[in-house]
């Protein structure tokens, strides 16, 4: 399979410039509309983003829904809308849709206030609880004595950094020589103690002065950045206190609908 995503199906290829009108393509005098190849993006390729995708892959979203409109206009001339399978699933996906629209409404409608957040985010605090992190660079030689002598190396240039990544990849045999020594962000239970504890004792831009040894070898670190241990600050999370509270005010009023309308209903199972 060609194809990158294998939900998408690929038949010809199709000129991808947008005409100002909003039309990507027309199939005999059908338009395909941008909005439709965002849509489309958007529901089969969670977290993807078209105007993000490389040309290649941007031919793959519109070769499926041309195929999509060719399809369309067979099913139409072999008149499927008078089908009796077709006109049963009609309604019952007019039902399921009016159901997700009512429900979007009402959750819609609930609105949760500042007060209401920050009293979750107090009596909820284990949750944004974050444990200290940092983000750095690491050499990894097999001795002491060359750690050491890259440590001295490094001590004496002024781009520090720079020389840095230079002999991470030079000299580090560790993997993440390859990319300067980077290691991303990592919280410190996730290395072994001997590193995290040495790290989270730098300064940004410091490195370690003393090699730091490990089952691995020896270390020396730069440190690029640094979290302390505490709360996630309430303005990262309060968007999804939000809609946790809510989704929480949804389920409860759906819940006492629910009852009420059972009380009158004429129920029977069988």
């Amino acid at each position: 399979m060609r194809s990158v995503y294998s939900v998408l199906l690929v038949s010809f290829l199709f000129p991808l410039n947008l005409s100002a009108d909003g039309v990507v393509a027309t199939v005999n005098e059908t338009d395909i509309m941008q909005d439709e190849v965002n849509e489309f993006v958007a529901k089969s390729l969670p977290g993807a983003n078209y105007t993000d995708m490389n040309s290649e892959q941007k031919q793959q979203v519109l070769d499926h829904l041309i195929d999509r409109a060719l399809y369309l206009n067979v099913a139409k001339s072999e008149k499927i809308y008078e089908d009796a399978d077709y006109l049963a699933a009609l309604e019952k996906a007019k039902e399921n849709l009016m159901l997700d629209i009512w429900m979007k409404k009402r959750l819609e409608a609930i609105a949760v206030n500042d007060d209401e957040m920050r009293s979750y985010y107090r009596e909820h605090s284990s949750q944004f609880k974050q444990s200290a992190a940092a983000s750095a660079r690491h050499i990894l030689v097999s001795t002491e004595a060359e750690a050491i002598e890259i440590i001295k190396e490094l001590q004496k240039c002024p781009d520090l950094e720079a020389k840095f990544i230079e002999l991470a990849e030079t000299r580090s045999t560790g993997p993440s020589g390859l990319n300067g020594g980077d290691l991303g962000w990592f919280n410190e239970d996730q290395m072994v103690p001997e590193f995290s504890e040495a790290a989270l004792a730098l300064e940004k831009g410091q490195i370690s002065t003393v090699p730091v040894k490990t089952q691995f070898g020896y270390h020396v670190i730069y440190l690029t950045d640094k979290r302390p241990a505490g709360l996630i600050p309430y303005d990262t999370v309060k968007d999804n206190i939000s809609r946790t509270l809510k989704l929480k005010k949804f389920k409860q009023n759906l819940n006492s609908l629910s009852q009420n309308l059972r009380k009158s209903a004429k129920i029977t199972i069988k």
